[in-house]
């Protein structure tokens, strides 16, 4: 099965020449790319956080596969959904889903349904790859969406993703795909984000849960950055490190009603 981009020419430009172009406004050929176990990047239209996600991939030494975990906005599939084969499209490259690390993911943790319904129209791991695609477009991926979850379910998930990538004899990174605070005043928004980077930069990925729940921070991807930040710790992370961090009143101007971005690598 091959997915065509659902948001080309929405969140990002639709054409293969000017995609290259946009992407290239935010990315930096010059950075050190470290070795990196996990990520953290926005998924908002390029124009507003493409600038903070190009942070985030100029940093990364490309794996062989980003397990990709994103929030589901559509509503469409089953709560923890997997695309586990077939292809991904966008104006800069087609992807391949790495089969067999998506079945080991799923015959690991039984809260995972190989379910492509979810990623149909999603947004928000598809915005990930242009910035891949400028670096490699053989890297392959492991498409995961997330609807709702327990903090249980979340560290069940974790836990087989941890086993899968220890089974690989090759690179693999665990993207969290997620914007911040979303529609509050840029002081409110700033100062709720920080609770929730704070728990992620202590490696507290049951904190970051609880935190969001009980502060009603409006993080929509706080349940793919609690999977990202368990796993990454059962595979021996030990720090986190903020690359950039930004709100979209920087760009539209408007600060009294502004969504937060930010891009962290766990290493």
């Amino acid at each position: 099965m091959r997915r065509n981009a659902a948001v080309a020419g929405q969140f990002y430009h639709g054409s293969r020449d000017r995609l290259k172009e946009q992407v290239e406004e935010y990315i930096d050929r010059d950075a050190p790319a470290e070795e990196v176990i996990g990520i953290v990047s926005p998924h908002a239209g390029l124009m507003y956080s493409g600038h903070v996600a190009g942070a985030v991939f100029s940093s990364v030494r490309m794996p062989h596969t980003f397990i990709m975990l994103g929030p589901n906005h559509t509503g469409l599939g089953s709560a923890i959904s997997v695309m586990d084969s077939g292809q991904w499209a966008i104006p800069t490259g087609v992807f391949t889903i790495n089969s067999r690390l998506a079945s080991r993911i799923a015959l690991n943790c039984d809260k995972v349904t190989r379910d492509p319904r979810a990623h149909m129209f999603e947004h928000s791991l598809e915005v990930q790859l242009p910035f891949i695609a400028s670096y490699s477009t053989d890297t392959q991926i492991v498409p995961i969406a997330l609807l709702s979850a327990s903090l249980e379910d979340c560290l069940s998930l974790a836990g087989a993703i941890a086993q899968a990538i220890r089974t690989a004899d090759y690179r693999v990174v665990i993207l969290a795909s997620s914007d911040m605070s979303h529609y509050l005043p840029d002081t409110q928004a700033r100062a709720q984000d920080k609770k929730a980077i704070d728990r992620i930069l202590a490696m507290d990925p049951e904190g970051l849960y609880g935190t969001v729940r009980r502060e009603r921070i409006s993080m929509c991807g706080y349940l793919p950055v609690t999977v990202m930040l368990a796993a990454a710790k059962l595979l021996g992370a030990g720090s986190a490190r903020v690359i950039k961090y930004a709100t979209s009143g920087e760009v539209s101007g408007d600060y009294d009603s502004v969504v937060g971005y930010a891009g962290i690598i766990v290493k």
